[in-house]
């Protein structure tokens, strides 16, 4: 990821191995880094048993709030991808027993590669 991606925002998709030593004490048992895409701070971190949407708050980012989503709890989850003048894509998942998605607002070059970790790890 570039430092122009950084400054706007744009998520992109980097190496598991770059970031595991820094997501090892949040991983369970036989748990392992399938792919991640990273933001400024945040990250979406897909791993073999779950989804963790990780957001770093405040002005150092010490404070850290881990969103974990079990596969088998997503229901279903929606893409919308950007337009031209909309540069921002929406996604929206489901999840069993709430009757509100998540609502995240990605880069439009992340779409794809989140879409296809989803339904490759979704319980069909």
């Amino acid at each position: 990821m570039g430092f122009l991606d950084a400054i706007m925002g744009n998520a992109s998709e980097v190496n598991a191995e770059d970031v595991a030593e820094e997501l090892a004490p949040i991983l369970g048992d036989n748990e392992s880094l399938e792919r991640v895409f990273k933001e400024v701070r945040d990250m979406y971190v897909f791993t073999n048993k779950r989804l963790i949407l990780i957001d770093k708050q405040g002005l150092t980012g010490k404070k850290v709030d881990y969103h974990t989503i079990p596969y088998k709890a997503i229901t279903q989850f929606r893409l919308e991808t950007a337009g031209h003048f909309d540069l921002d894509a929406e996604l929206k998942i489901w999840v069993s027993g709430q009757s509100d998605p998540i609502e995240k607002e990605l880069k439009k070059d992340t779409v794809v590669g989140i879409q296809q970790t989803l339904a490759t790890f979704l319980p069909g």
